[in-house]
């Protein structure tokens, strides 16, 4: 009767969370480390040493970054004005590496070899029809007569000739290039054949008459 009720047992630990108790002997036998205590030269250190060149890469495409549109603006005209110089440098000495599209490949430079090793007959188209056009604004019958079967002439001569050429590039082509794609390259050579030789880009790379 007159007995003591036995002491409460507190309700958080009946509902203490068991992740808890399982947690706190992962962390207590976690060793301490103190952040004071400095490194032994021989130890590592947790990730690899960046090389220098390396490092001095990172830093400069940091500094490079644009950080304003009108610097990107800036830049993008520099970057581009730049590559136009390469593309003109490249046509004049006929340096593969930066030369625009429709001139790349070994397909094209053998198409120009083969137009710059021959005589055409319609590189000399220009000189020919100012010499036509002269002699058609003489107030002369006989003289305009001339011209315009000279006229004739030519346009009949350019289209033989041209006509032969490309017959012939294309089954060169096939033999030298037989597993390379070859599309549009005999009109780029005939393109080629209409324009003076010293005023064609790339400059020619070959002198006339040189086997290939």
């Amino acid at each position: 009767m007159g007995s003591k009720p036995p002491h409460p047992v507190p309700l958080g630990f009946v509902f203490r969370s068991r992740s808890k108790e399982e947690k706190a002997p992962a962390a207590d036998k976690a060793p301490l480390t103190d952040s004071t205590q400095p490194r032994h030269p021989q130890a590592p250190k947790g990730r690899p040493t960046p090389k220098r060149s390396e490092a001095q890469t990172q830093r400069r495409s940091v500094a490079n970054t644009p950080t304003t549109r009108k610097e990107a603006a800036k830049r993008q005209r520099d970057e581009r004005r730049a590559q136009l110089e390469k593309q003109r440098k490249a046509l004049a000495g006929g340096d593969e590496r930066y030369l625009p599209a429709r001139d790349k490949g070994p397909v094209r430079k053998f198409a120009r070899d083969f137009i710059d090793s021959r005589f055409n007959i319609a590189e000399f188209f220009l000189p020919m029809a100012v010499v036509i056009l002269v002699l058609s604004m003489v107030r002369v019958g006989a003289l305009q007569s001339i011209a315009l079967l000279l006229w004739l002439i030519v346009i009949v001569l350019i289209v033989l000739d041209s006509f032969v050429t490309g017959f012939r590039l294309k089954k060169r082509l096939a033999e030298r290039f037989p597993d390379d794609n070859r599309r549009g390259a005999v009109a780029y050579a005939l393109m080629r054949s209409l324009q003076m030789r010293r005023l064609r880009l790339p400059k020619p790379q070959v002198k006339r008459g040189a086997k290939l």
